[in-house]
């Protein structure tokens, strides 16, 4: 990863990055091949410091995800459904911790994360989980694993401690790579400001938002029978990306 030139970043810790953990935000993404990412960390390091944990400044994130037996929660998502709901377990691998996190988009557009640290990357939830899930949505969702992935990711926060950036690279689902040339980046706001230093970067290398998810694109990809119309174009549009 020293390519990606991570060492010209102020660091900050974990303590100090929970002031701006944004539970509650809006999240704007963007798709762009990994010979592009070099030059979008040199247009911002000085707007940025990046989340060191241990000395180490790109995590791994090992994620099992859970769905209903007809993958309701996915289909949520392809259908257009304003209101949305996502559930998963994930590992924090250099931290040690595991939480079992529950992702709700409102018809405003707002996405809200809640959790709880639990013991392990559970293949199942057991029932403090599933109540848990029932108190947030007030559904009792007959949940299974549908698929995992793997991402190394960093994070950078900006000087104004008002905005979050994640930067994942390296995805897979199920062991299997998605792409070696995708990055995805993810704003993070409180409110949607276009004239933050990576939105601003971004736009000068002609990269516009890009609505995805990685659960869906993990399950399109390895459930071809499921209903994947709507996505397709989106497919089209990240493979010219990644191939260019």
């Amino acid at each position: 990863m020293s390519k990606f030139n991570l060492h010209k970043f102020k660091s900050i810790s974990l303590n100090e990055m929970d002031s701006v953990s944004l539970m509650k935000r809006v999240d704007t993404k963007f798709i762009i091949h990994t010979d592009q990412l070099p030059q979008l960390l040199d247009n911002i390091y000085n707007d940025y410091k990046v989340l060191e944990i241990n000395q180490n400044r790109v995590m791994t994130y090992k994620s099992n995800y859970f769905d209903t037996p007809n993958a309701n929660l996915y289909l949520l998502h392809h259908n257009g459904k304003a209101s949305r709901v996502k559930v998963r377990i994930r590992n924090y691998v250099e931290s040690n911790l595991f939480f079992l996190e529950v992702k709700q988009k409102s018809n405003k557009g707002n996405t809200k994360k809640s959790r709880i640290a639990i013991q392990s990357l559970n293949e199942k939830l057991d029932e403090k989980s599933l109540s848990f899930i029932h108190k947030l949505t007030g559904k009792n969702y007959p949940l299974k694993k549908s698929i995992n992935n793997q991402f190394n990711r960093f994070t950078l926060v900006n000087n104004q401690m008002t905005e979050r950036v994640t930067i994942d690279t390296n995805l897979s689902y199920n062991a299997i790579p998605f792409d070696e040339n995708l990055v995805i980046i993810e704003l993070k706001q409180s409110r949607h400001n276009r004239h933050s230093s990576v939105h601003a970067s971004l736009k000068n290398l002609g990269i516009q938002p890009m609505r995805i998810s990685k659960y869906c694109m993990g399950m399109a990809k390895n459930y071809p029978s499921l209903k994947q119309n709507s996505f397709k174009s989106k497919f089209k549009k990240i493979t010219k990306i990644t191939n260019s």
